[in-house]
């Protein structure tokens, strides 16, 4: 990983927007490096060891998804899927795999940005998983005694609702999807348990006086995602170009 100019590689079989990637990306302040390919993206994430990889799903030789998950089984660096199918089973599998974050196309080029800076302070934040305490933001969970605090008062959390945030936090910033959540907190049997997830998220927003979800917040027909306020994704503002549109 580069200590100073963070390293992405973007595997995308569209020219255009690998052109606009290397441009926009690398005037602010990336190293970019492009292939069309999903075998030759492998290849030189193995010799580039990037910060970040952008990947596309539809890619000519092999599926985007089988690329996130060969990768997944030798590298953890993060991974934004960066794709025109905006189906929820893409979304799922996508995540599922491993992947790290999921924007569909067109997209605003601070936006894609945004998400690489936040995904690379995670990377650069992550901590043992034999941890006994979690911080995101003004939230601290003491997973020893079970025990969380927002903004230094103690939140009064259910079991539960201790063991939903928890795992939240555990992967701070990535969307957890709804049968990760239920599976970790409440076992496989209740993998279809939809309504607890939206009756917890629900009690633990009031506690955390989230009620507009900015902390603790839903990707629709997804899951959901903690992430600290400093980490919010800032909206394109006026003029900011999105890209990604194939010429027709």
């Amino acid at each position: 990983m580069s200590s100073t100019v963070p390293l992405i590689l973007v595997i995308d079989d569209d020219p255009d927007l690998l052109r606009v990637c290397k441009v926009g990306l690398g005037a602010l302040g990336n190293d970019v490096r492009a292939t069309p390919s999903g075998i030759d993206g492998l290849s030189q994430a193995a010799l580039l060891n990037p910060d970040v990889v952008i990947l596309d799903l539809g890619l000519p030789d092999v599926d985007g998804l089988e690329v996130c998950g060969r990768l997944r089984t030798w590298s953890q660096v993060p991974v934004i899927v960066l794709s025109g199918d905006s189906s929820e089973d893409r979304k799922v599998d996508a995540l599922g795999l491993g992947a790290d974050d999921y924007m569909t196309k067109p997209f605003g080029m601070r936006e894609l940005n945004a998400r690489i800076q936040v995904a690379l302070r995670h990377q650069r934040s992550e901590q043992p998983s034999s941890q006994s305490e979690i911080e995101v933001g003004p939230l601290k969970l003491d997973l020893v005694h079970c025990e969380a605090t927002f903004e230094g008062g103690p939140l009064g959390l259910t079991p539960k609702e201790f063991e939903f945030l928890s795992f939240l936090a555990r992967h701070q910033g990535k969307v957890c999807t709804r049968r990760m959540i239920l599976d970790a907190v409440w076992g496989s049997s209740y993998s279809s348990g939809v309504n607890y997830l939206k009756v917890y998220a629900y009690r633990i927003r009031r506690k955390l006086n989230d009620e507009r979800g900015e902390f603790l917040q839903s990707d629709p027909a997804i899951g959901y995602r903690l992430v600290a306020p400093r980490a919010a994704q800032p909206s394109d503002g006026p003029g900011d170009r999105h890209v990604g549109e194939r010429r027709q």
